[in-house]
């Protein structure tokens, strides 16, 4: 992207930045009066000094001796208001701001499409809620305050200059175009850096989240030294960035500082020329060096502020990009009561990049409503691939997925999905209390009766009644208070309660010892009474009682049946089944 084009999308993004102000409006226009006020306070005591000096020192003016300390204590007293109006204004403001950037972010996220969550890492995710939000904060109100603030303060100051001396005030807009070169200058460098600091957060937040995660691997395999230095590494890159960004803040000072040298010294040189020092009063010529000094702090500091800005819009071009990203295709326009849940797959084929190789190949299958068809194969043979498939979580590359004789996407995505529970290997259990993890989402408005109903029949209850509260005791992150076989129950009794016709279970037994998936074989034989079920299961001896068996390989259908005319064909599956077997008599 050329350096035009670059800029001109960094100022799109600011001006849609500035769009998430509009809700403060009323509330911008006192604090940008208060900004005006405490510059106009500080050019007005610069403009005080001649007179202060003149009539105290020289006059020995009576009135002004009486008054002046009185202005003088006014002038600091309003300013001082106009500070902290201003302050917590933008403050304020800022807060909104970032909340709003917050929600809206991660809204997005809970409506992006499921290859999002698989391409981007979780680390980027989450630094783009918590480190670019707090960034883009900067951007409205800290980058604002201080080029408001400050280039008021400059043009006040420049105003007294002017009216102290316009031939000094001259010498002093010579260093306007110097200045104007470094701000360039320093702002295209800080253009440069801030996009890698964006990246580099995301992936300081991606090691921290998965060390902490994975504690128990990294102990187990002695990974402590291989981890600190995996964040070492990411944390220097991060500081190396950083310190590229202050050693430019550092330059850019400085430079300024010698050029306002520069101007000072031309203004002292010029004063002391004989043709001015004649006209010249001690007080004229402190007022224009308070001037002069009162502008410098606010020079450099529109000169720094270009860090804080370049790394807002840095920052809203992140996080406006994500928002651009389109979001879950929602085209169906039929409407579900209950469907009866018969699932047929006619001829479908499906990658998950257009550069790899197919994981489904021209499949086509047929679950009959309110039977148990079980899904097999080798690892990679494209079974969850199908399960992921049914709730639309991905679209087909090519064929067609029916429910109840029409296509899923002619579906409403959330009557499809209100119609379909799911169980898998992997249960997600949240930071809440045993009840809010069964009547989840939309079940929420559940009675209690019902969630007890739920984990009787989950077999949930016997461990349920030994915790300290019940259904009301915490479960901790990711339930780590809880057993994986009673994690495994709850998930059960919130697929129970929610009663959906179609039943996914995804290796839900895989992972538990031989009691646990006793219990929950029961619980599960309950769960799936009366309801089309999808069953992936690695443990062949879990699916013997299926209506149908699907066998896959190589992303294609080569067996069906049910478990007795699969072992009499003496194919794939009853290869599977004699080698799971001969382990099991091995063991």
């Amino acid at each position: 992207m050329s350096a035009t084009n670059s800029e001109e999308a960094a100022w799109r993004a600011y001006r849609r930045l500035l769009s998430y102000l509009k809700p403060y409006r009323f509330l911008a226009f006192p604090v940008v009066l208060a900004m005006a006020v405490d510059a106009a306070a500080l050019a007005t005591f610069a403009g005080l000094i001649k007179p202060m000096l003149d009539g105290l020192f020289t006059k020995h003016n009576p009135e002004m001796i009486f008054w002046l300390p009185i202005v003088i204590l006014a002038i600091f007293s309003l300013r001082s208001m106009a500070t902290f109006v201003t302050n917590y204004g933008m403050a304020y403001i800022g807060r909104g701001v970032v909340q709003a950037l917050r929600m809206d972010v991660f809204r997005h996220y809970l409506k992006l499409p499921a290859d999002f969550f698989v391409t981007e890492a979780s680390g980027h995710q989450i630094a783009r809620i918590t480190y670019t939000a707090e960034q883009v904060a900067h951007a409205t109100t800290e980058a604002v305050r201080v080029s408001i603030i400050d280039s008021l303060t400059v043009i006040g100051m420049s105003v007294v200059m002017f009216y102290y001396s316009w031939r000094m005030t001259l010498v002093l807009f010579g260093m306007v175009p110097a200045i104007a070169i470094v701000v360039y200058i320093v702002s295209r460098r800080y253009r440069s850096i801030t996009h890698r600091i964006q990246s580099s957060m995301g992936s300081l937040t991606g090691v921290v989240g998965e060390a902490v995660s994975a504690y128990r691997e990294i102990r187990i395999y002695g990974a402590q030294a291989y981890e600190s230095q995996r964040l070492e590494d990411v944390a220097n890159h991060n500081r190396v960035l950083n310190v590229k960004v202050q050693s430019t803040n550092a330059a850019s000072t400085s430079l300024v500082q010698i050029i306002a040298a520069v101007a000072l010294a031309g203004i002292v040189f010029a004063a002391t020329r004989p043709s001015i020092l004649a006209s010249m009063t001690p007080g004229t010529f402190a007022g224009l060096m308070m001037a002069m000094g009162g502008m410098m702090p606010s020079l450099k500091r529109l000169t720094n502020v270009q860090s804080i800005m370049q790394r807002g819009i840095s920052a809203a071009q992140d996080i406006f990009a994500l928002l651009d990203r389109t979001q879950e295709q929602d085209t169906g326009t039929l409407t579900l009561g209950r469907v009866s849940g018969r699932i047929e797959l006619r001829g479908v084929s499906m990658r998950y990049q257009t550069d790899a190789e197919p994981v489904l190949r021209d499949v086509s299958l047929v679950c009959p409503a309110g039977r148990v068809t079980a899904l097999v194969g080798r690892s990679g043979s494209g079974k969850t691939t199908i399960a992921n498939l049914i709730p639309r979580f991905y679209d087909p590359e090519s064929g067609q997925i029916l429910l109840d004789g029409y296509p899923l996407s002619e579906y409403r995505l959330a009557d499809l999905r209100r119609q379909i529970a799911w169980v898998g290997q992997d249960v997600v259990i949240f930071d809440g209390t045993v009840a809010e993890n069964i009547a989840y989402g939309e079940l929420g408005s559940v009675s209690k009766a019902a969630i007890e109903a739920a984990a009787e029949a989950a077999n949930a209850m016997v461990f349920i009644s030994r915790l300290p509260q019940g259904l009301e005791s915490r479960v901790g992150s990711s339930g780590a208070l809880l057993s994986g076989g009673e994690r495994q129950r709850i998930a059960i009794a919130r697929a129970l309660l929610k009663n959906a016709p179609i039943l996914i279970l995804d290796e839900a037994t895989s992972a538990l010892d031989t009691e646990s998936e006793r219990v929950i074989q029961e619980a599960l034989m309950r769960l799936m009474r009366n309801r089309t079920t999808m069953l992936i299961a690695h443990r062949l001896s879990t699916i013997e009682n299926a209506d149908h068996i699907i066998v896959l390989d190589g992303g294609r259908v080569i067996e069906q049946g049910n478990h007795t005319q699969l072992l009499a064909r003496d194919g794939t599956y009853a290869m599977l089944h004699r080698m799971q077997f001969q382990e099991a008599d091995i063991e």
